[in-house]
């Protein structure tokens, strides 16, 4: 039933886990305004987060447990190809800088809660708000499963199997985000990240001394790869250069279309404190670059797993002191809380404000929003928690794969719109269709994996299919809203 339990690992998380929990009930009456009286106070936070709760918050929802665990073990299964994650968050801040202050001047001059509120804004059109909340939805749910994966991968480190540790700690999470909304998230995000820098720092100056220096951990990887052969390496191989740089770029256009990244830009309190944080996330990325080196460690410490995704806990509990182990597990648990609370936030405003609000009760009160937010935000973490417990744990690191690809498809709407009316919410709604039909069934076709090829003579080029279908998307909408516009002259788009 479990395995030696670690107690005193199992000790140190434990008093983490609680301290958290203290915090996240507590946080409902820092920053105190009538939680449950309105939307933007539940769930926004009141918009009125500074430039450094803004660094942990996005930080926190966007470096995620599943990221501690398996950027490592993309690194440790095929080398250099796994550091594609490190272009992508270099390539997003240039990106937050130049689009989110914009977003967030139309959200906060309108009351926009989400993106499908500002896509309605900007073309009046009921169905392309729906298709572009309905993607945040869909794309949201296996995100919120992966945390548990993660958090799943350290319990049972310690010794811990079964359900039951999982299913208790969630329960915990579902009821101080219900009860204290984005305040939880954002003060526990404090915490959370100070314990991954501590441990990440701590991981790349302790284990390669103890395993003879950075020398010997890349030697011991390049041995154990070169051994292993095919697309495996401390280094791209040619045609691996177009994948990477797809995936890289698809990822960064992606990353912040995610319902729960821009929760944390609509709660922002100006547009300057955004410019800031583009500024200063970056740290973060030097921070993934060391954790991506844990994958080279376990090869120089002769880690063996039968999932890479072990790597991580195994590295620590084999060169560690069982105290520390237990402390970098609680971090990377309390990593996990952070995301998957903002993640059910945001997938709760969507629901509320573009499906309830606009199909169901439009003229439900700002506490009855509030009401609809808190409840959906329990049902979507049930529904995350059924994945991990019902179905292969493939299973949604597969649609996580298709929820990216899916994501990037609202960016025409929601992009476009906030610098020009050219565009027709007819022309977007089709090119939307397009990119996610060709893009789900190319990926379909290839197992489900997130590349494609295409021949063009004797010459074939893999490319990230989400880029593809994003591109495709685009020249569709473009048709469309050239077609439209010639058919009928009335003027494109709404009033912005």
């Amino acid at each position: 039933m479990t395995d030696h339990i670690a107690w005193v690992a199992l000790s140190v998380f434990i008093f983490f886990f609680a301290l958290v929990t203290v915090m996240g009930f507590f946080a409902a009456r820092w920053k105190s305004g009538p939680v449950s009286e309105h939307l933007d106070e539940w769930g926004l936070g009141g918009r009125q987060f500074g430039t450094w709760i803004t660094w942990f918050l996005v930080g926190g929802d966007f470096y995620t447990a599943y990221t501690v665990i398996a950027v490592p073990a993309l690194v440790y299964a095929v080398g250099a190809y796994g550091f594609f994650a490190l272009p992508y968050t270099i390539i997003v801040y240039p990106f937050v800088f130049a689009v989110m202050p914009v977003l967030w001047k139309k959200a906060h001059a309108n009351g926009y809660v989400t993106a499908a509120d500002v896509v309605h804004g900007a073309y009046g059109s009921r169905a392309l708000e729906l298709a572009v909340a309905l993607t945040g939805l869909v794309a949201t749910m296996p995100y919120i499963a992966l945390q548990l994966i993660g958090m799943e991968v350290v319990i049972k480190a310690m010794g811990l199997s079964g359900e039951l540790p999982i299913i208790a700690a969630f329960v915990i999470l579902a009821l101080y985000t219900y009860s204290s909304g984005l305040r939880a998230p954002a003060l526990i995000a404090f915490v959370k990240d100070i314990m991954i820098y501590i441990v990440v720092l701590t991981a790349v100056v302790v284990v390669p001394s103890k395993l003879g220096g950075y020398g010997a951990v890349f030697s011991a990887a390049n041995d154990a790869f070169t051994a292993k052969g095919g697309a495996t390496g401390l280094t791209l191989k040619p045609g691996q250069y177009l994948p990477y740089a797809t995936l890289a770029l698809g990822s960064a256009l992606a990353a912040f279309m995610y319902p729960h990244t821009l929760t944390g830009i609509f709660a922002s309190k100006s547009a300057d404190t955004i410019r800031k944080n583009a500024i200063l996330l970056p740290a973060y990325t030097l921070l993934l670059g060391l954790i991506a080196l844990l994958g080279y460690m376990a090869y120089a410490a002769n880690i063996k797993v039968t999932s890479p995704n072990d790597v991580v806990p195994m590295l620590f509990k084999t060169l560690f002191p069982e105290w520390f182990a237990g402390f970098a597990f609680s971090a990377i648990a309390i990593g996990a809380l952070v995301p998957a609370a903002v993640m059910s936030i945001g997938a709760a405003n969507l629901f509320t404000r573009n499906v309830w609000k606009s199909y169901v009760n439009p003229d439900i009160s700002h506490a009855g929003e509030a009401s609809v937010a808190k409840i959906t935000s329990l049902v979507v973490k049930v529904g995350a928690l059924a994945f991990i417990l019902f179905l292969p744990t493939q299973f949604a690191l597969d649609l996580q794969l298709l929820g990216g690809l899916w994501i990037v498809q609202t960016l025409p709407a929601l992009v476009f719109g906030l610098f020009t009316t050219w565009f027709r919410a007819e022309g977007l709604l089709l090119g939307w269709a397009v990119g996610i039909g060709w893009g789900s069934w190319t990926a379909w076709s290839n197992g489900l994996k997130p590349l494609a090829s295409i021949s063009l003579g004797d010459a074939t080029y893999t490319f990230y299919v989400g880029l593809g279908a994003l591109l495709l998307n685009i020249v569709v909408a473009v048709i469309a809203t050239v077609v439209v516009g010639l058919i009928s002259p009335a003027k494109r788009g709404a009033a912005a």
